[in-house]
C-alpha cells in the first residue's frame, strides 16, 4: 500500500508541508552532493511479496517449537555450533599452556620455552576471540531473522482472529506477547542457547583435562564441588521459574492497564479519574515490583552462596594438592593448572543456572505464544470455500439462532429475505440484537444455527476475501487511521486516482472540508481521527465505503452519536451511497429507519414485525408505539429549543 509522508525532496530544495507547523527548509547546498553520493549508495527496498490468506499455510500451522524456528536457519545454526565448539575449546586451553611453561620454562629456565608458549598462548586466544566474534555475530542474525519470521506469523494470526477475541483479551497483553515475550525469545536466541552450548562444552573440556591431569585431585574437587553446586542449581531453577513467571503475568497486566488508561484518557479527564488512575497503576506496578523484588532475593542467594562454594573448593585443593606437590605426586604446573581449571569449573555452572533461567524465560514466552497461535478464529474460511461471484445483493437468513455464549442466545430462528437494491432497517431496543444481525452478515460471526446467504450463497462455503470485498461496513464509531485524508479513503482501494477520490467527496460532500485543510488531502487526521469532529469522522468514513463500491452496505447506527446538523449532512450523503446497493441500517434514530424501503422490529432476539413505515405505524404495533414516543421526544426538543 503505498503511503503519503510529510516531507520529500523537492527539485528546488522546498518540500511540501502536509502536517502543518514548520515547513522543511530543503537540503542546505553545501551538503547537497554528499546527501546525492548517500543516496546513490542506497540499496533499492522493493515492495515486500506479501501474501495473506485466511487459511493459514502448512508451515503456519505447525505448532510452535523452539526447533521449529531454528530448522528454517540451519545453515546459520550449524556454523554457529562450529563457533560455539571453537570458542569453547580455544578458551580452555590457557591453563594448560600455563603448566606447560611453569614445569618446562621455569622449574628449569629456559626463555625459549615461555617465549614460545606465550606465542601459542596469544594465537590461542586470539582463535577464541574470533570465534565468540563470529558466533555473537552469527547468533545474531539467527535472532533476528527468526524475530522477523515469528513477528509476521503473529501479527498474520491477529489478523484472522474474531472479534471474540478482542473483546475478551485486553489490548496490553496482546502487546506483550508482540513486545516482551517476542523479546524474551530473542534474548534467548541471540545469547542464551550459544551460552548453554558453551558453558555445558567447557565443563566437559575442563573435567576431561582435570582427570587426565590427576584422577585423584580431579574426583576430590568433583565430589565437593559438583553435588553442591548442583543441588543449589536446581533450587535456584526452581524457584527462578516461578519468580520469572510472576514477573511476566506481572509485566502484562502493567501493560494491559497503561493501554487501557491511555485509550479511556478522554474520560478519564472528564471525570476527574486521574489521581485514582495513579493509585491504581501504582498497586499494578506494585505487584510487578513484588515479582521482581523476589528474582533478586534468589539471585542474590545463589550467586555469592556459588562463590563461597568455589572459594572453600579451592582451599581444599591447596591443601590435597600441595600435599601431593611436596611428596612429588604433583608438579607445581599441574597445581596451578588445576586452580585455574577451578575457577573456570564453578563459574560455567554458575552460569548454566542463570543462562537456564534465560531459557525458561524463553521457553514460558514460547508457551504463551503457542497458545496465541493456536487460538482457533470464530469464523474460519473452510479448505473448500470458493470465490463469491459478482452479487446482486440478496440476503437470506434461513431459521437463524446465535449466541456470543452458545448457551445464552441472542438471536432465535430469524427467516428474512432482503431483495437485491433493497434498503432494509433493523429497530428496536438496546440489547436486541440488532447490531448481531450486522455481525451475521459481515461474517464477524457464524450462526451457531441456520444459514445466512447471499445471492444464495452460503457465507461460510466463500472465501472471506471475495466476500469482505463486495460488503462495505460504517461502524457507530468510526475508526480512522492515523495518516493522511488521502491514506484513510483509500484504505480499501490504495490504488484509487485523485480523480476518485475527490468524486467519493463531492459524493458525501465533504469537498469544501478537505479544501479548508491545511494540506488537502494530505493533511494528517492524527490517531483514531483525534483532529476531526465525529461527524467528519462518520462522514470521511462514509466516503471510504463509497471508495471501496461495495454490492451490500451495512451502517451500524451510524448516525447514533451526532447532533441534528451532522446527522442531516450523512442523511444527505447516505441517500448518494445507498443508491443502487442493497443496504441494510442498524438504526437507533428511527429518522434514520424512515429512509428504508422495509423495516423490522427486533425485540429480544426475534423478528415481531416487519414493514414499511406507513405499514407499520398503520398497524399500530409496536413499531407504531415507538414512532409515537420518538415523534412527542422530538416535538418536545423544537418547542424547548431557543427561538
Amino acid at each position: 500500500m503505498a503511503m503519503a509522508f510529510g516531507g520529500g525532496w523537492g527539485g528546488g530544495g522546498q518540500a511540501s508541508n502536509p502536517g502543518g507547523g514548520l515547513p522543511f527548509a530543503g537540503v542546505p547546498s553545501e551538503m547537497r552532493d554528499g546527501v546525492d553520493r548517500l543516496l546513490a549508495a542506497e540499496p533499492p527496498h522493493p515492495d515486500p511479496d506479501v501474501r495473506f490468506s485466511h487459511r493459514p499455510r502448512p508451515e503456519e500451522r505447525r505448532r510452535l517449537t523452539l526447533r521449529g524456528l531454528l530448522a528454517r536457519h540451519w545453515r546459520l545454526v550449524v556454523a554457529a555450533v562450529v563457533l560455539v565448539v571453537v570458542s569453547a575449546v580455544a578458551g580452555q586451553a590457557g591453563p594448560e599452556l600455563v603448566s606447560y611453561a611453569i614445569d618446562h620454562g621455569m622449574v628449569h629456565p629456559d626463555l625459549g620455552v615461555v617465549a614460545a608458549v606465550a606465542g601459542v598462548y596469544l594465537g590461542v586466544t586470539a582463535l577464541g576471540a574470533m570465534a565468540q566474534w563470529a558466533m555473537v555475530r552469527t547468533t545474531g542474525r539467527i535472532a533476528a531473522r527468526v524475530m522477523y519470521d515469528l513477528r509476521v506469523r503473529i501479527f498474520g494470526h491477529l489478523q484472522r482472529l474474531g472479534l471474540d477475541f478482542y473483546t475478551s483479551e485486553k489490548a496490553g497483553v496482546v502487546m506483550s506477547r508482540m513486545t516482551s515475550d517476542v523479546q524474551n525469545l530473542q534474548q534467548l536466541l541471540q545469547d542464551g542457547l550459544a551460552q548453554l552450548v558453551v558453558q555445558a562444552l567447557t565443563m566437559v573440556v575442563i573435567a576431561s583435562v582435570l582427570f587426565a591431569t590427576n584422577a585423584e585431585l580431579a574426583a576430590i574437587t568433583v565430589l565437593i564441588v559438583v553435588p553442591l553446586l548442583a543441588a543449589g542449581s536446581i533450587w535456584f531453577q526452581s524457584a527462578s521459574v516461578r519468580a520469572y513467571a510472576r514477573v511476566r503475568d506481572g509485566i502484562a497486566a502493567v501493560l494491559a492497564d497503561l493501554s487501557e488508561s491511555l485509550q479511556g484518557m478522554r474520560v478519564v479527564v472528564s471525570h476527574n479519574r486521574q489521581a485514582r488512575n495513579v493509585v491504581h497503576h501504582r498497586n499494578v506496578l506494585g505487584d510487578y515490583r513484588r515479582a521482581y523484588d523476589r528474582t533478586a532475593e534468589i539471585n542474590a542467594v545463589y550467586g555469592p552462596g556459588s562463590q563461597l562454594l568455589g572459594y572453600l573448593a579451592q582451599a581444599v585443593l591447596l591443601a590435597v594438592g600441595g600435599t601431593m606437590v611436596l611428596h612429588g605426586q604433583l608438579s607445581i604446573g599441574a597445581l596451578a593448572a588445576f586452580f585455574l581449571y577451578l575457577n573456570r569449573f564453578t563459574a560455567p555452572i554458575q552460569l548454566l543456572a542463570q543462562q537456564y533461567t534465560t531459557y525458561q524465560q524463553g521457553y514460558a514466552s514460547i508457551r504463551k505464544l503457542r497458545t496465541l497461535l493456536e487460538t482457533e478464529p470464530t469464523a474460519p474460511e473452510r479448505a473448500g470455500a470458493v470465490e463469491l461471484p459478482p452479487v446482486r445483493g440478496e440476503i437470506t437468513f434461513e431459521a437463524v439462532s446465535f449466541g456470543y455464549d452458545p448457551a445464552v442466545p441472542v438471536l432465535h430462528d430469524i427467516d428474512l429475505v432482503v431483495a437485491p437494491g433493497e434498503t432494509v432497517a433493523f429497530v428496536g431496543p438496546t440489547g436486541a440484537g440488532k447490531s448481531t444481525v450486522a455481525k451475521l452478515i459481515t461474517r464477524f460471526y457464524d450462526p451457531t444455527a441456520g444459514r445466512v446467504l447471499i445471492d444464495g450463497h452460503d457465507l461460510r462455503d466463500v472465501t472471506l476475501s471475495s466476500l469482505r470485498r463486495q460488503i462495505g461496513v460504517v461502524p457507530q464509531e468510526p475508526f480512522l487511521f492515523a495518516g493522511t485524508v488521502r491514506h484513510n479513503l483509500t484504505f480499501a482501494r490504495p490504488d484509487a486516482t485523485d480523480e476518485q477520490v475527490w468524486e467519493a467527496l463531492r459524493a458525501v460532500g465533504l469537498v469544501e472540508l478537505v479544501e479548508r485543510m491545511p494540506a488537502g488531502l494530505d493533511t494528517e487526521v492524527h490517531e483514531r481521527g483525534s483532529s476531526l469532529s465525529s461527524g467528519e469522522r462518520q462522514l470521511l468514513a462514509l466516503a471510504r465505503a463509497f471508495m471501496a463500491a461495495p454490492r451490500v452496505l451495512v451502517l451500524d447506527e451510524a448516525t447514533s452519536n451526532l447532533d441534528l446538523q451532522s446527522e442531516t449532512r450523512i442523511e444527505a450523503a447516505l441517500d448518494v451511497l445507498l443508491e443502487g446497493r442493497t443496504a441494510v441500517l442498524i438504526a437507533h434514530r428511527l429518522s434514520t429507519a424512515m429512509r428504508a424501503d422495509r423495516i423490522f422490529v427486533v425485540e429480544r432476539g426475534r423478528v415481531v414485525e416487519s414493514g414499511s413505515h406507513a405499514e407499520l405505524v398503520a398497524a399500530a404495533g409496536r413499531y407504531a408505539g415507538m414512532f409515537a414516543t420518538w415523534t412527542a421526544d422530538v416535538e418536545g426538543d423544537v418547542e424547548g429549543s431557543p427561538v
